[in-house]
C-alpha cells in the first residue's frame, strides 16, 4: 500500500512575521526530503516560532540531556559522587563510534567525566554507564516530579541497537529501510523507533526543559550550570551551529542521530544578551547514512529563527 500525501506542517508563532519564518523553515526542510518538528523560543521574552511542536519523536542521543540533568542533580545533592570511578569494559559496553564506545580495552573513568564524554562526543558507552547508576525509570520519574511534560526516558542507549538488530540482523541498510517504511505506516518493526516505547519527546517539551535549565528553574542551580557548561563544549557543529559560528555567539547543544533520525537541541546566546532555545527533530525518507544537506537545512533554520527572535 502506498503512503498518502504528507500532511502540511502546522506552524505556530507569536506574530505574522515569525509565522512567515516558520513556514520558510518548514519549506526548506521539505525541499531536502525532511519531515519533523522545530521550535525556537527566546528564553527571556518567550516569543517563539515553529511547526509540529507537539509531535512526539524518538530522541536517539538527545535523551542524554535529561539523563545528564538528573545525574548532575544527584551530584549536587551529594547522592552521587562525580569522582566515583567506573570501569567500562568494551566487551560489555554499548555500540557507538565515539568515546568509550570505540575503545578496545577496559577503562576506568570518573562519573563526572562519563557525563562530559556522553554530551561532548555523544559517547553511548559513557551514557549507558551513567544509566547503570541512574536508571531510566528514575530519570523519567524525576522529570515528572519537575513537571517536565513532553519527554519520556524509557531505556538505555544500547537498546536502540538491540532492537534494530532484532528486526534486521546486522544489515544496517535493511534497518534504515524498515525505519523509513514504518515511519510512514505507524507500525514499527524497530520498537525504539515507536514513540510509545522509545525515549521520546516533543519540540515543546525539549525547549521547555532548555528554557528552565538556562533560567535555573529546574533541578538545583549547580546542576543546571554544569549542564550548560558541558553542552557548551559539544564538538559537533554541523547542525544548529553550522550558520551561527561567530565570536559574538555561543551555541550549546546536543545532537541525536540514529538510522533516519537527525536531531539537535540547544541554546544560542549572543553577546547582546539574547538567548534562544531550539529543538530540531527530523526524520528523512532517504536511505543514506550521510546527508549533509539535511544537517545544513537544520543550521539554516536555526539561523533564520535566531535572527527573527533576537531583540
Amino acid at each position: 500500500m502506498s503512503a498518502g500525501p504528507t500532511p502540511r506542517p502546522v506552524c505556530v508563532a507569536d506574530d505574522a512575521e515569525l509565522f512567515d519564518v516558520a513556514e520558510t523553515i518548514a519549506a526548506e526542510w521539505a525541499a531536502v526530503g525532511v519531515r519533523g518538528a522545530f521550535l525556537a523560543r527566546h528564553v527571556d521574552t518567550g516569543e517563539q516560532l515553529g511547526f509540529d511542536v507537539d509531535a512526539s519523536v524518538p530522541l536517539a542521543s538527545v535523551a542524554k540531556v535529561p539523563l545528564a540533568l538528573v545525574a548532575l542533580d544527584r551530584i549536587a545533592t551529594g547522592e552521587l559522587d562525580a569522582a566515583r570511578p567506573v570501569v567500562v569494559d568494551p566487551a560489555m559496553s554499548s555500540v557507538g563510534p565515539t568515546g568509550l564506545a570505540a575503545f578496545r580495552h577496559p577503562a576506568t573513568v570518573a562519573v563526572g567525566d562519563l557525563l562530559l564524554s556522553m554530551l561532548t562526543v555523544s559517547d553511548n558507552a559513557a551514557a549507558d554507564a551513567v544509566f547503570d547508576l541512574v536508571p531510566a525509570a528514575e530519570v523519567d520519574a524525576r522529570l515528572r516530579a519537575w513537571g517536565c511534560a513532553g519527554i519520556r526516558v524509557r531505556h538505555r542507549l544500547n537498546r536502540m541497537y538491540e532492537c534494530a538488530a532484532g528486526a534486521a540482523g546486522n544489515d544496517f541498510s535493511l534497518a534504515l529501510e524498515l525505519a523509513i517504511r514504518d515511519d510512514r505506516s505507524g507500525q514499527h518493526s524497530i520498537e525504539t523507533l515507536d514513540p510509545a516505547h522509545a525515549n521520546a519527546g516533543t519540540a515543546t517539551g525539549l525547549v521547555d526543559l532548555l528554557q528552565r535549565v538556562w533560567r535555573d528553574d529546574v533541578a538545583r542551580p549547580d546542576a543546571c550550570a554544569e549542564l550548560r557548561r558541558m553542552m557548551g563544549r559539544q564538538l559537533f557543529r554541523h547542525r544548529l551551529a553550522s550558520e551561527l559560528q561567530a565570536d559574538t555567539l555561543r551555541v550549546s547543544g546536543k545532537t541525536g542521530t540514529f538510522l533516519h533520525l537527525r536531531h539537535e537541541i540547544g541554546v544560542v546566546e549572543s553577546e547582546a544578551g539574547d538567548r534562544v532555545a531550539m529543538a530540531a527533530l527530523t526524520r528523512s525518507d532517504r536511505r543514506a547514512n550521510l546527508a549533509p544537506d539535511i544537517d545544513l537545512a537544520i543550521g539554516s533554520g536555526a539561523r533564520r529563527a535566531f535572527e527573527a527572535l533576537r531583540r
